[in-house]
C-alpha cells in the first residue's frame, strides 16, 4: 500500500443536536402520482374538477363536489423496467394505495356541506438502485485521507490518534471506520490510503409513506366549492445497499442499512368557483402547509477488504431530528361538455431549496395538557448545503375524460415534474454538522424532470364503480460514488468520481372499486 505521510493539527469541534441530510430528507418530501384508478388516469389533473376522493389531498375544495356519498378502494401493481432482483427489493410488487369514503349531506336547495376520509400512499419506496463505472485512482478511502489532510478530519482525542472511545467531529460515520480500521497507523502515526479502479453499487429501497386526510367541504349555491384538509403522514423507508471498490490487489466492500420512521402532520385548504353563471367551466385555488415532521433515523454499517488485513468494523447510529417541508401552492382549471367529455389542468409550485432541516435541542413539560414537547432549531449549515442543492419544483398535470356512453368512460393523462436538483449539485460530506456526521453513505444521485404518462377506463354498473388505469413514469439522473475533490497544487490528490447515468422508470396498474350510496 502506497504511503502518504501527513502530520494532524489538533483541534476539536463540538457537533449541535442531530439533523438529517439534504439528498436523504428529498427523498421523503416528494409524492408519486396516486390515488384512485380514475384520478391516476386522469394525470391528477382533477383539482377544479372535483368530485373525486383523490382531490382531498390535492385540492380539498373538490370534496365539496359529491352530490351522493361513496366510498372506495384502490390496489394494483408496481413494476421496475429496469430493475434487476437485489437483496429485499423486487423489481415487481404489489400494492395497497387508497381506501376512504365521502359523507354527503344536503344543507340546502342546491348546496351540500360534505365530510370525507381518505387513506392513499403518497410515496412508494420500492426502487433497486444500481450504478457501476470507473475510477482512475480515486477511492472512497482517499476520500477520507484527503479530508485529514485539508484539516477537516480532527479526532477528539487529545492525542491526535483516532480510538473508539473518541469518534470525529467533522465527518461522517465511513470516515470513522475508515480512520479507525484502515487510514491510519498507530505504529508509526501515518495516514494512508488505497486508490480503486472501479466501483460498483446495488440498493433496494423499500416502503412507503401513507396518508391520511380527514376532510370538511362544501359548496354555496353550486357556484363556490370550498374544502380543508387536516393530513396524517407515517413515514416508512428502509434501504439495504452493498458498494463495493476494486483497489489493486482486492475489493473494499460497505455493507449499509438505513431506516427512517415517524410522523408528520400539515393542513390543506382549496377553494373551486364558476366565474360565469351559466357555464360550467372552473377555476380552482389550493395552498398546502409544511408537513411538520417528527422522525427517527438508524443505520447499520460494515466495512471490510478481501485481503488478509484488518478485520471487518460497524457501526451504528440512531437519533430523532425534524424536517419541515416547504410550502405548495397550485393553480388548476376544469370544463366539462355535456355529459360526455371533461378537461382539466394543474399547476403547483413548491420551493425545495426552503426545506428546513432541524435538531432536537431539549423537552419541556407542558403543565397545561400535561404532556411533554420536544423543542428544535434550524440545522443552518444544512440548510445552506439545501439552498445550493434543490430548487423550486413545478409539476404540470393534464387529463380528460370521454364518455362515449354514460355507462363507460375513457381517460388519458400527462404529467410533467421539473427537476428537484441543481445539476452542479452533490452530497457535501465536509460540513461540520450532524446531518454529515450521522451520514452512512457517500453517494447521491441528481434525478432530472419527471414525465409521467396515463390512461384507463371506467365502468358504472347502478351504484357500483369499475375503474382501471396504467401508469409509465420515468426519470433519468445522474450518480456518484462520493463528492469529487481537486488539488492544482497537489495533483496526487484528486479524487474525481465521474457521474454516471441512471434511470427510474416505473410501470403501474391500478384498480379501483367504488360504490355509491
Amino acid at each position: 500500500m502506497k504511503k502518504y505521510l501527513f502530520t494532524a493539527a489538533l483541534l476539536f469541534t463540538a457537533m449541535a443536536g442531530s439533523a438529517q441530510e439534504t439528498y436523504e430528507n428529498a427523498k421523503i418530501v416528494t409524492e408519486d402520482l396516486n390515488g384512485t384508478a380514475r384520478y391516476v388516469g386522469m394525470g391528477g389533473a382533477m383539482d377544479a374538477l372535483g368530485a373525486d376522493i383523490s382531490t382531498i389531498g390535492t385540492n380539498p375544495a373538490g370534496i365539496g363536489l359529491f352530490r351522493r356519498s361513496s366510498a372506495n378502494v384502490s390496489f394494483g401493481l408496481v413494476s421496475q423496467q429496469d430493475g434487476q432482483a437485489f437483496a429485499e427489493g423486487k423489481k415487481t410488487n404489489m400494492s395497497f394505495d387508497q381506501a376512504g369514503f365521502v359523507w354527503a349531506m344536503k344543507s340546502g336547495q342546491s348546496s351540500y356541506l360534505n365530510f370525507a376520509f381518505n387513506y392513499h400512499k403518497s410515496r412508494n419506496f420500492d426502487y433497486i438502485l444500481s450504478a457501476a463505472g470507473q475510477l482512475n485512482n480515486a477511492s472512497q478511502n482517499k476520500l477520507t485521507y484527503i479530508k485529514q489532510y485539508e484539516g477537516l478530519l480532527f479526532p477528539a482525542n487529545s492525542s491526535g490518534v483516532p480510538d473508539n472511545d473518541h469518534p470525529y467531529a467533522s465527518c461522517n460515520q465511513l470516515d470513522y471506520m475508515y480512520a479507525d480500521n484502515w487510514n491510519y497507523s498507530a505504529d508509526d502515526n501515518t495516514w494512508y490510503y488505497e486508490p480503486a479502479t472501479a466501483y460498483t453499487l446495488d440498493r433496494a429501497h423499500k416502503g412507503y409513506i401513507g396518508e391520511y386526510d380527514f376532510n370538511l367541504s362544501g359548496n354555496h349555491r353550486d357556484r363556490i366549492y370550498w374544502g380543508i384538509t387536516v393530513g396524517i403522514h407515517d413515514v416508512n423507508y428502509k434501504h439495504y445497499g452493498e458498494y463495493r471498490e476494486q483497489l489493486n490487489n482486492f475489493d473494499f466492500n460497505v455493507a449499509d442499512e438505513r431506516k427512517i420512521d415517524g410522523t408528520g402532520f400539515d393542513i390543506k385548504a382549496g377553494v373551486i368557483f364558476r366565474p360565469i353563471e351559466a357555464s360550467p367551466f372552473r377555476i380552482g385555488l389550493s395552498v398546502h402547509t409544511p408537513t411538520w415532521y417528527d422522525l427517527t433515523t438508524t443505520n447499520y454499517t460494515i466495512i471490510s477488504d478481501g485481503a488478509l488485513g484488518p478485520q471487518p468494523a460497524s457501526s451504528g447510529e440512531s437519533y430523532d431530528f425534524k424536517l419541515y417541508t416547504p410550502w405548495r401552492f397550485g393553480l388548476s382549471l376544469g370544463h366539462t361538455v355535456g355529459n360526455y367529455l371533461a378537461l382539466g389542468a394543474s399547476y403547483e409550485f413548491s420551493d425545495y431549496g426552503s426545506l428546513d432541516t432541524r435538531y432536537n435541542t431539549g423537552e419541556y413539560y407542558d403543565y397545561w395538557y400535561g404532556t411533554y414537547t420536544t423543542t428544535s432549531a434550524s440545522d443552518d449549515v444544512m440548510n445552506r448545503h439545501t439552498e445550493q442543492t434543490l430548487k423550486g419544483v413545478s409539476t404540470l398535470k393534464l387529463g380528460a375524460e370521454y364518455r362515449p356512453i354514460p355507462e363507460l368512460a375513457l381517460r388519458v393523462g400527462y404529467n410533467y415534474v421539473s427537476p428537484m436538483y441543481e445539476k452542479e449539485g452533490f452530497k457535501d460530506g465536509t460540513l461540520q454538522t450532524d446531518g454529515s456526521y450521522y451520514s452512512s453513505a457517500t453517494d447521491y444521485t441528481n434525478w432530472e424532470s419527471t414525465n409521467r404518462f396515463t390512461c384507463g377506463l371506467g365502468y358504472n354498473v347502478g351504484p357500483l364503480t369499475l375503474d382501471f388505469a396504467y401508469q409509465y413514469s420515468a426519470q433519468n439522473g445522474k450518480f456518484a460514488p462520493f463528492m469529487s475533490y481537486t488539488n492544482s497544487e497537489v495533483p496526487d490528490l484528486n479524487n474525481v468520481a465521474n457521474p454516471v447515468d441512471v434511470s427510474n422508470k416505473r410501470h403501474q396498474v391500478l384498480f379501483t372499486l367504488g360504490y355509491k350510496f
